[in-house]
């Protein structure tokens, strides 16, 4: 769990370089769109799944990336940025994996492996350019909080979006839903508990138990790993979760040095 970085109101009007970085986004969101919409194209001939699942997909993506628009103000540099472009390419991934968890009756069915793998596959991939984004935004120094909020909600959409499957295919039980949830949940919290929007503390435990929940999620979506190893192993994800967020919730609400 980390702590979500504040967007401001500010109008990217009011800004002298907004219309330099606003053309330098949309052309970057753009070429992520067309990329994006490339590989869903490849997939639907060579996958089984339904013409509806790249259009799903393609709404997801249009959501998204109206999220990263409308937070332009809280990125503080005049270009978009090659980390932002790779995050970018990152949500075009999870939009299709959306997609197809939440509306294919073949991924439902789970009687075609090569869906599932194709699924395994996308996930490794999105996780992997996870690490590739924060490599280049420290590399050109182009940290911002739009970065670090565009990467975040990306992560715990692909979380959500994997355990919904794992409730899909029968792994367990629909509890194991709020393992994607449970961020959420802090979320709409922080808006009745004004001090659990302060910034929490770095923590490799919070990194962790992140990489450990996509990872173990991939694991069980995986054909031939059922019941019961698969809802054991979706528990202790819970769990661990759980925990992580219980720690840092009682060191906000009980922390006296900081103001909300």
């Amino acid at each position: 769990m980390t702590a979500l970085p504040e967007m401001s109101e500010q109008s990217p009007g009011l800004r002298p370089d907004a219309g330099k970085l606003l053309v330098s986004t949309l052309k970057a969101l753009c070429c992520a769109y067309g990329l994006s919409v490339a590989v869903w194209a490849v997939a639907a001939l060579h996958l089984p799944i339904e013409l509806h699942v790249p259009l799903l997909a393609a709404l997801i993506l249009a959501v998204m990336f109206g999220f990263v628009l409308y937070g332009l103000p809280n990125h503080d540099h005049p270009r978009f940025g090659y980390a932002n472009l790779v995050t970018a390419i990152r949500a075009g991934l999870v939009s299709l994996i959306a997609a197809t968890i939440l509306s294919s009756s073949v991924f439902a069915a789970h009687e075609v492996n090569l869906l599932l793998w194709s699924v395994f596959g996308a996930t490794v991939l999105a996780l992997s350019l996870d690490g590739v984004d924060g490599y280049l935004a420290r590399r050109f120094r182009q940290q911002s909080r739009l970065g670090a909020r565009f990467d975040m909600e990306v992560d715990a959409f692909l979380i959500l979006m994997l355990s919904i499957g794992c409730a899909v295919l029968g792994k367990a039980g629909l509890w194991v839903v709020l393992i994607g949830l449970m961020r959420y949940a802090f979320i709409l919290a922080q808006w009745m508990l004004p001090k659990l929007r302060q910034e929490l503390f770095p923590s490799l435990r919070r990194k962790i138990i992140c990489v450990v929940q996509v990872a173990a999620l991939c694991l069980v979506i995986l054909p031939g790993f059922g019941q019961p190893a698969s809802g054991m192993l979706s528990a202790l994800c819970l769990a661990l979760l759980v925990y992580s967020f219980a720690v840092d919730t009682i060191w906000l609400l009980t922390r006296k040095d900081s103001a909300p």
